[in-house]
């Protein structure tokens, strides 16, 4: 094994008395407060090397020459390596495996990785990068989604053509409901930019090989083994010489869902055989990971006078940009989601992931399903515009209720009190209006003194958003638990062992939290994630407590059955009902006798050690021609009001108030769920109003935290939150994920008010001044 360089994670303990429900400190709470936590980007190690990139300025460009002579001879380099000198597989990708580790003869995006250097300073390294010589032949790229996949005269971008995947939904007749004389119809089209993860911990790690062929990494990443099956055939080694440990992950999104400087920094170690740090700037970052799918999307309601709907024609076009990551599985959920949590008995849906020249598209907190929410709550609010509705009104006579379907065809098996959800939102009491004499900071303009408060219109809107939780059709999802149960230090000790990562929504916490509850100890201690334990999954999908935490409470469960046989075998209690022991403060205890025994006594001496792998109930794949199927484990449903002040002549605005219910199935850590809420939600109003990523040509414009705006303090309102329980009877404790719902009904809540106050249409997210200061009124928009 190779050294652990400084600032690899070390295993916590943590003394706590608090099970599930309550609101324990975080682990690592402390040393993040205090910046003592050790990212990814604080790893250091004796002799360590510098790893740098060399990207492609060109979004589309055939490589004519690349000379790397130069770098080699400036002093302080070690290596410098091109594709040449991949030693396995030279493609990689988290789908497919269609991503150059350095490009070979052609570059898709502006940023693609060209070229590797090591170097003693990292100074040194970025000197060396610009003495590689590479000629290009620059090429016109193709930027528009639409082009790229129905014009039949542009470019391939890729050997199979432009389309990634296209999964159509078919269901009833929309053909003959449009005939019907007693419909409303409803049409807009609608468009979504490019919204970054912006997490604030840039892509950094460190690889240190062995000294005999093999490697370890220290990786900030959102999933250790799958991380590790992309790796391994790349580097032609065998998957034992190749271990992964979760560095210090700061934030993540979606964005570390796939590879960015893992299997770099991993060629120049073993290269060199010296340890290599790789740490982006934030420019670089930018141009170093996935970003939220732009979305191209065409809706078509048609609905009875009361309210009810019949059809949807619907049509999205996802750009994926330059390279598969995990489009195919954002097309599946944005079709499944596609209509939100309302009945349509008639279903003609058609989305599509497409090939650009544009930066590749991937993973981002709503996975397919934000864009269409946009687009959906966008419909209902026209349909009860034109209907003379209230908006929660329309909502209520098309929502699901259990026993509904959804788009897909799939029937809700759980608990789902839509309706009851609206009726909480409502009851919300309305913030105060804004004051004649309002303070200068209450008003859109903020500080800059530009807004009067008489020039100041006020608009209230809401959404609803319907996420899945879990891996979705027919993917054998599960995560790995080890517990160890014995007396450490003199006290009995619970230690956990997941690769589950920890990227700040407080798993540990909660992992904590179910072996207290299940072994009754006080002391719990948590080892650092990496791959020597079985495969946990992604910490994506809204899935880590029901899964991760799952996997736990079943390695815990066993691991009392365990203590209960010991006790049996020791204490002589074989006449005992199989309910009557429970272990509670580190006892055994009766329920007819009380205590009988301390837990340390029962164990004299010895340890239990288990294993467990928790799986989900099991989904199935769609109809590839019908859209059809029992694709989703569960459905997580939030409703959020937002209140807004609007300087239309300006084009400002100030969010007022962002309310919000949920649904959350069963509370297991209230602090950590509301926070979740809290982030999502304002991840959500940083997509209505501020967030993209701006292109020209495909190449990246404001590539920093001064030209790309994330919400700050100042921007994010005091929430009310309603936690609902309605426990899901298939899932560990009842939970319902939590951290995606609140994306996706943020955003449109917060457009639907801006509409309520302007009377436009704004059809395109984020909101710019100048569309609403220069925008039109269109008919059928609130006012």
């Amino acid at each position: 094994m190779s050294p652990t360089p400084w600032g690899a994670p070390e295993a916590v303990a943590v003394h706590q008395a608090v099970g599930i429900g309550g609101t324990p400190p975080r682990p690592d709470g402390a040393q993040k407060v205090r910046g003592s936590f050790a990212y990814s980007s604080d790893l250091s190690a004796e002799g360590m090397l510098w790893g740098a990139t060399l990207r492609s300025p060109h979004p589309s460009a055939r490589i004519l020459s690349l000379d790397p002579s130069r770098a080699r001879e400036l002093p302080g380099v070690f290596a410098v390596l091109t594709h040449e000198d991949v030693p396995g597989s030279k493609f990689y990708g988290l789908e497919r495996r269609d991503q150059p580790v350095l490009a070979l003869d052609e570059v898709r995006y502006q940023g693609e990785p060209v070229a590797l250097v090591a170097a003693d300073h990292p100074e040194t390294a970025r000197r060396a990068l610009a003495l590689i010589e590479v000629e290009y032949e620059v090429r016109e790229p193709l930027t528009d989604p639409r082009l790229a996949a129905f014009d039949p005269d542009r470019p391939s971008l890729h050997p199979q053509g432009n389309l990634v995947r296209h999964q159509p939904i078919r269901s009833g007749d929309t053909e003959a409901a449009r005939r019907r004389d007693d419909l409303v119809v409803v049409r807009a089209e609608f468009e979504i930019g490019m919204q970054d993860q912006a997490f604030l911990g840039p892509e950094s790690g460190m690889a240190v090989p062995d000294g005999d062929g093999g490697i370890d990494l220290y990786v900030s990443t959102q999933w250790l083994h799958h991380d590790k099956r992309q790796i391994v055939p790349v580097l032609g080694l065998p998957e034992d010489r190749v271990r992964l440990t979760l560095a210090g992950v700061g934030g993540a999104f979606g964005g570390r869902e796939d590879l960015s400087v893992q299997i770099h920094m991993a060629l120049l170690a073993l290269a060199t055989d010296r340890p290599v740090k790789m740490s982006y700037g934030r420019d670089e970052s930018f141009l170093g990971h996935v970003h939220r799918h732009p979305a191209q999307m065409r809706y078509e309601y048609g609905a009875t006078r009361d309210g009810r709907l019949v059809y949807a024609d619907v049509e999205i076009v996802f750009d994926g940009g330059a390279y598969t990551s995990a489009t195919p599985g954002v097309v599946g959920i944005g079709s499944s989601l596609c209509l939100g949590p309302y009945e349509v008995p008639h279903v003609e849906v058609d989305v599509y992931g497409v090939y650009t020249n544009n930066p590749p598209c991937g993973a981002m907190r709503g996975f397919g399903g934000v864009q269409g929410c946009f687009a959906y709550e966008s419909m209902m609010d026209r349909l009860a515009a034109e209907l003379g509705m209230h908006p929660l009104e329309i909502r209520r006579i098309n929502a699901i209720t259990a026993g509904s379907r959804i788009a897909n065809g799939q029937a809700v098996d759980a608990p789902q009190p839509f309706r009851s959800l609206l009726d909480e939102i409502a009851a919300i009491p309305l913030p105060e209006p804004l004051a004649a004499g309002a303070d200068q900071r209450d008003l859109p303009g903020g500080l800059s003194g530009s807004t009067r408060p008489d020039g100041v219109v006020r608009g209230v809107g809401y959404g609803v958003g319907m996420k899945n939780a879990c891996f979705s059709g027919g993917d054998d999802d599960y995560s790995t638990a080890r517990v160890r149960l014995a007396v450490t230090d003199g006290e009995l000790t619970a230690h956990l062992h997941t690769a589950a990562a920890e990227v700040g929504q407080g798993l540990t916490t909660v992992a904590a939290q179910i072996a207290r509850t299940e072994l009754g100890v006080e002391r719990v201690v948590l080892l650092p994630a990496d791959t020597s334990v079985g495969d946990s999954g992604g910490s994506s999908a809204s899935r880590q407590t029901y899964m991760t935490g799952g996997a736990v409470k079943a390695a815990c469960e066993a691991a009392r059955e365990e203590l209960f046989r010991l006790a049996t075998r020791r204490l002589g209690l074989s006449d005992r009902p199989g309910d009557d022991l429970s272990v509670e403060g580190g006892k055994l205890v009766s329920r007819r006798d009380g205590v009988l025994a301390d837990l340390a006594e029962v164990l004299d001496g010895r340890s239990v050690d288990v294993t467990r792998e928790y799986h989900h109930r099991p989904t199935s794949a769609v109809d590839p021609l019908t859209g059809l199927g029992d694709s989703h484990v569960q459905l997580i449903m939030c409703v959020h009001r937002a209140v807004v002040d609007v300087d239309a002549e300006l084009g400002l605005v100030r969010v007022v108030a962002l309310d919000a219910v949920q649904d959350v199935g069963r509370v297991i850590n209230r602090g950590g769920l509301e926070g979740q809420i809290h982030g999502g939600s304002a991840q959500g109003l940083g997509l209505a109003l501020m967030e993209e990523i701006v292109l020209d040509g495909g190449r990246v414009q404001n590539a920093s935290f001064t030209d790309y705006l994330i919400p700050t303090a100042l921007d994010v309102p005091r929430m009310r939150l309603r936690l609902v329980e309605h426990p899901d009877p298939h899932a560990p404790y009842g939970v319902r994920g939590a951290g995606e719902a609140p994306t996706l009904s943020a955003t449109p809540a917060i457009v639907s008010a801006v509409r309520a106050a302007t009377g436009l249409a704004l059809t395109r997210i984020p909101l710019r001044p100048h569309d609403i200061a220069l925008g039109e009124r269109t008919e059928g928009v609130p006012a």
